[in-house]
């Protein structure tokens, strides 16, 4: 039987949503996995819209994070407030500053931040139900404020400020190549830098590939 995994995505778009290349490597993997994916995202405004062409804020400019989403998937995708912990087998979540703006709001709050509480109650229960989780990027600052009274090993790759951030979360964060992952085996945890560090489409997908393999052998 086909694992299924869920995948929470931020909206499109690196600057205020999902890191798109980042989201269909990760769905590329797991469809060649064998595995079946429930798209989901949190059904709420972004924190803001930024011009992909200038890097600007567009003010005045609203859009919603679900509706987003759904460009990556190439159709309608789940509100994450409906999707079920007992139906998946595992869960991951790609990076992108939507990871840090939408899903919780790291990016503007660091270690104070908070997370949309629809993704939080997703998060812990699936790792209550002995489930692994992944995030790539800066994902994993949301793992380390949701889980990290457990003291996750996590990675966002070398960078020392938000390395300490997650720290001053419960986190043990590690330092890892663009190209490989980081496993706490005993929470069933995996985390791999991507575009924290890649400075290719292909450095990016090496470590996400590898993740998403971890991920799936673990469900």
């Amino acid at each position: 039987m086909a694992k299924k995994v869920g995948v929470i995505l931020s909206g499109c778009g690196v600057y205020d949503g999902a890191e798109i290349h980042e989201s269909v490597i990760t769905m590329l993997a797991l469809d060649r996995a064998g595995a079946e994916m429930v798209i989901c995202a949190p059904d709420v405004n972004q924190m803001h819209v930024v011009n992909h062409h200038t890097g600007e804020v567009a003010d005045g400019e609203s859009r919603n994070v679900r509706v987003e989403a759904a460009r990556i998937a190439r159709g309608p995708v789940a509100d994450v407030a409906d999707v079920d912990a007992g139906d998946l087998d595992a869960l991951i979540l790609p990076g992108g500053f939507g990871a840090a703006k939408n899903l919780c709001d790291f990016a503007v709050a660091g270690a104070d931040c908070r997370v949309n509480p629809d993704v939080a109650s997703l998060v812990r229960e699936v790792h209550a139900q002995g489930k692994p989780i992944a995030a790539v990027c800066i994902a994993p600052a949301l793992l380390a404020k949701v889980l990290g009274t457990e003291g996750p090993e996590l990675t966002i790759g070398t960078d020392a400020d938000t390395a300490g951030a997650l720290e001053s979360l419960g986190a043990t964060h590690v330092e890892c190549p663009v190209t490989e992952f980081v496993v706490d085996r005993e929470r069933k945890i995996i985390t791999s830098p991507a575009y924290m560090l890649a400075q290719s489409i292909s450095e990016a997908a090496e470590g996400i590939e590898k993740t998403v393999a971890v991920l799936v052998e673990m469900a």
